[in-house]
């Protein structure tokens, strides 16, 4: 992993749910599922991303900060809550 960022996204039963959105490796193999699971091991159970996208580059301000709204936008669009 290059780098990553922990945003909340819509979740039915609770709603809002842990999701890592991660940039891997060139070349490496990775998969939401042991990343999940390394995870848990190191993690408390709130902690634990309840899913992972890959992206090629996470977005961030001129300053190198990462952009966190502009990641959860997509995942929030045509819902009734307001992104904070």
């Amino acid at each position: 992993v290059v780098d990553v960022a922990v945003i909340g996204v819509p979740d039915q039963r609770w709603g809002e749910a842990v999701k890592a959105v991660v940039v891997a490796a060139r070349g490496a193999r990775i998969d939401e599922a042991g990343l999940i699971a390394f995870a848990r091991d190191r993690l408390a159970g709130f902690k634990l991303p309840k899913s992972v996208d890959f992206v090629e580059a996470l977005p961030r301000n001129p300053s190198g900060k990462i952009l966190k709204r502009a990641l959860r936008e997509p995942y929030w669009a045509g819902t009734d809550r307001h992104i904070g």
